[in-house]
């Protein structure tokens, strides 16, 4: 039975490698993107985004049974249940062999008919067959996932984070070295194939090394009761995946149907650091989501919520204090980075900033949705956040142009995850009102805007953008937004709570302590 201190130092690993793992991968993407438009025309930027958008549009098959899957293993994990681990494993690698085969046939079924989603097409040889290498490298990943669920949800979400970012890192220095030589996109998507599929050979070896029971073919049938609840789980999930799909990759395809692959190929780079930025700051969640997974299987509802609420207050001060970064500084990196000629107007950046904000203040809930398995209760809100986002994603659209799209997103997040994963998180999670959640919510946006308004305020007092100037409005925006948090909350039990586990994750190391005190634990 893993204890507080035992989880507490499982997240605190996995996430110091995670972040290690995408602050390098940023830098290097980074570096690689300068390459790609250096190389090849930002129509294939265009291109890129576009075609990642549709496979996951086609991984929608997928239906959601990852999430189901770790959440099934959560118990058995911690109960040291082997015998239903392997049945759990055998039907998620079956599941997992059937989907990637299908977004196979479906891929290279879509493929003849992909020029219709490009407005103006442009002159690009062999584009129907960059889209099957895409199709490929998208169902290549399912083969291994079962044995990489089983690791992430073990809590050592750190053997997955090495392999995912170590492979990430050298595959964007081999693209760069194809295109610097051959200057080739098909190239460049096959190095992206080769290495995802040795990626997860490795993955999968590792996994079989750790759990010598995945070799056994002494597998017992699930029973019905446990088949059931997994039947539910995934019903629930498909919905949430196709929410999701439709919320959040139908945007380049919008945009490229409507407006062209340039457009797509400008969006691309704002996507590339928000994305990126998304990421990291996702790590703090993913980390602790097992270690939930665990605590909601083994502690009370009153002791769940104590540790929602930190981690509340945690995701309101990372999206908050990323949220006015982005604002002072997104426009003027883009153009220190690629050029003006890459630069959205300050009206559609602020509708993307709003967007982030929104979407990134979910995090917290919807961790603890997916820890405690609550998928079922609000499974038809993605579904009207999909409806009301496509056809307020293409009537603005057509009024306003590619700002449309986001407005878009905007209202669908407003009107019905904003309030409902929070309403379901606490009615049936934590058994109570969820009016609490909304008081804090409201401090929290409160003191966003405070300080956006301080820091962009003084940002936009200095001269035109150099790098020393871009450098002085990354430490305004950084010292303004995080002084302002800690005058506002400083006294509160989240805030101390966060001091005080910093000031001992410091004095371990340094005094090169093993073990941190249960009272500054989960």
């Amino acid at each position: 039975m893993m204890n507080n201190q035992a989880r507490t130092q499982s997240t605190l690993k996995n996430l110091s490698y995670v972040m290690v793992g995408q602050v390098l991968g940023i830098i290097v993407s980074i570096i690689a993107r300068i390459i790609f438009v250096r190389t090849l025309s930002a129509e294939y930027l265009g291109l890129d985004g576009l075609f990642t958008n549709i496979i996951t549009v086609l991984s929608l098959v997928e239906l959601g049974i990852g999430p189901a899957l770790v959440f099934s293993l959560y118990k058995p994990i911690a109960e040291k249940n082997i015998k239903l681990i392997k049945s759990l494993l055998k039907l998620y690698q079956r599941a997992y062999l059937i989907i990637g085969s299908l977004i196979i046939l479906f891929g290279i079924t879509v493929a003849p008919f992909i020029h219709y989603l490009i407005k103006d097409m442009p002159d690009m040889p062999h584009i129907h067959f960059i889209f099957v290498l895409f199709v490929l490298n998208a169902a290549v990943t399912y083969f291994y996932s079962y044995k990489r669920s089983l690791i992430i949800a073990d809590q050592r979400k750190y053997i997955d984070a090495t392999y995912r970012y170590g492979g990430f890192i050298l595959l964007n220095i081999v693209q760069c070295i194809v295109l610097i030589i051959w200057k080739n996109f098909i190239f460049f998507v096959i190095c992206q194939l080769i290495f995802n599929i040795v990626e997860n050979i490795l993955a999968s070896r590792t996994a079989d090394k750790l759990y010598p029971f995945l070799k056994s073919k002494n597998v017992a049938p699930l029973n019905k009761e446990v088949i059931k609840g997994i039947y539910k789980n995934v019903k629930a999930m498909a919905m949430h995946r196709m929410g999701s799909v439709v919320v959040l990759s139908t945007d380049n395809i919008l945009i490229s149907s409507f407006v062209g692959l340039l457009a797509v190929g400008l969006y691309s780079n704002y996507r590339l650091i928000l994305t990126a930025l998304n990421i990291v700051l996702m790590q703090f969640f993913e980390a602790a989501k097992s270690s939930v997974g665990n605590l909601s299987v083994l502690e009370s509802k009153a002791r769940t919520r104590e540790v929602f609420n930190k981690i509340y207050f945690m995701n309101f001060w990372l999206y908050g204090f990323a949220s006015v970064g982005i604002l002072c500084n997104l426009n003027p990196l883009i153009e220190l980075w690629l050029g003006k000629k890459f630069v959205f107007t300050m009206e559609i950046v602020l509708l993307i900033i709003i967007h982030f904000f929104l979407e990134g203040m979910r995090r917290a809930s919807l961790t603890f949705r997916d820890a405690m398995g609550l998928y079922w209760y609000d499974r038809y809100k993605p579904v009207a956040e999909a409806l009301i986002n496509l056809a307020a994603s293409i009537i603005l659209l057509k009024i306003m142009g590619i700002g449309g799209i986001f407005l878009g997103t905007i209202l669908s997040i407003l009107t019905t995850g904003f309030w409902i994963e929070p309403y379901i998180l606490y009615k049936y999670g934590f058994k109570s009102s969820s009016k609490s959640y909304f008081i804090a919510y409201s401090k929290y946006l409160s003191s966003v805007v405070l300080a956006a308004l301080l820091s962009y305020g003084i940002c936009a007092l200095l001269p035109e953008t150099t790098f020393l100037i871009l450098a002085a409005k990354i430490f305004i925006s950084t010292t303004v937004t995080n002084l302002l948090f800690y005058f506002l909350f400083r006294k509160s039990d989240e805030f101390q709570y966060f001091r005080e586990l910093t000031i001992e994750i410091i004095r371990r190391t340094v005094l090169k302590r093993k073990r941190l005190p249960d009272a500054k634990t989960f």
